[in-house]
């Protein structure tokens, strides 16, 4: 299902959609690659003939040729808090808003994804400062308010908003006290200076007992290799309305060279943090991306 983001702005019903890809091609996983936070041993029980054999103690079958089933005190389904990058760069391209749009899709998609499981979801856009925050919640009417949130962002006009990452992050790690996933969709672009404070505040994130995946939403052609055509362009920069002309050979090699080192920066730490980093071009296909993540992370598990 090759969604056009500009058909998904035309179609609006977020929470249809969201229905629809996860009928589609998620539930061809058959099992869901999250799983729920849990627990502390209280005792064993016999086994039982048609149990999961998950939970089976072997070390104590090693001593007694028994089989016994580990028992917890509680089991508690995961919780999840979904971040959306609402600054202003997340909407480029100007035509059809992709970046905000795939991000959008997508979080409704996992949002689905998890509540059908029973999982608890909350949701949180930021610019420069934390915008909305939803409470943490499984119920269905919860899901709806968040859906209803999405729909919002598709069809309201912003003002120019600046981006600051690592603040939103710190004040996360600082105020979600319960171990929960925290999915973030961002293009992660902030003021060059802030890097390390991006990468410090991922790492304030994981500290804290969080697991963390961030989708790193840009439009590649342009924001990456800097596909424009050789000739004088105007360029605007859409948080600040900062106006500057340039030839785009002249500075090409500079600036894929620039973001190129700051992506793979960016990657690496994540890799030595154990946050997943999925990179997210807009011109590919939401479904795509989200199936062949959820699949690696099946096969991890």
């Amino acid at each position: 299902m090759k969604l056009d983001l500009q058909k998904v702005r035309e179609f609006g019903n977020i929470e249809l959609l969201a229905r629809q890809l996860v009928e589609g091609f998620i539930t061809g996983l058959h099992k869901s690659p999250y799983h729920g936070f849990s627990v502390e041993f209280a005792e064993h029980k016999p086994y039982n003939t048609g149990e999961s054999i998950r939970n089976i103690d072997w070390k104590v079958y090693a001593r007694t040729d028994r089989l016994f089933v580990k028992q917890y005190e509680e089991e508690t389904n995961l919780r999840c808090n979904i971040l959306i990058d609402n600054s202003s760069s997340m909407y480029y391209p100007s035509g059809n808003f992709g970046k905000i749009t795939f991000s959008i899709t997508a979080a409704a998609t996992l949002a689905y994804l998890l509540q059908r499981q029973r999982d608890a979801i909350g949701f949180c856009t930021f610019s420069d400062k934390i915008e909305l925050q939803t409470p943490i919640k499984s119920t269905g009417s919860h899901l709806h308010k968040i859906f209803l949130s999405l729909e919002k962002m598709l069809s309201v006009k912003h003002p120019p908003k600046k981006t600051s990452i690592p603040e939103v992050l710190h004040q996360i790690a600082s105020t979600v006290h319960k171990r929960s996933l925290i999915i973030i969709f961002s293009d992660m672009f902030d003021n060059e200076e802030k890097a390390g404070e991006i990468i410090a505040a991922l790492h304030h994130l994981k500290h804290n007992h969080h697991e963390v995946l961030l989708f790193h939403v840009t439009e590649k052609n342009t924001e990456i290799d800097f596909n424009f055509s050789d000739r004088p362009h105007e360029f605007i920069d859409m948080e600040t309305r900062e106006k500057i002309k340039i030839s785009p050979p002249q500075v090409r090699d500079q600036y894929k060279q620039h973001v190129q080192n700051y992506v793979q920066e960016l990657k690496v730490r994540c890799g030595q943090f154990k946050i997943d980093f999925i990179e997210a071009d807009i011109f590919h296909p939401v479904d795509k991306i989200l199936l062949s993540y959820l699949i690696k992370r099946k096969k991890m598990r």
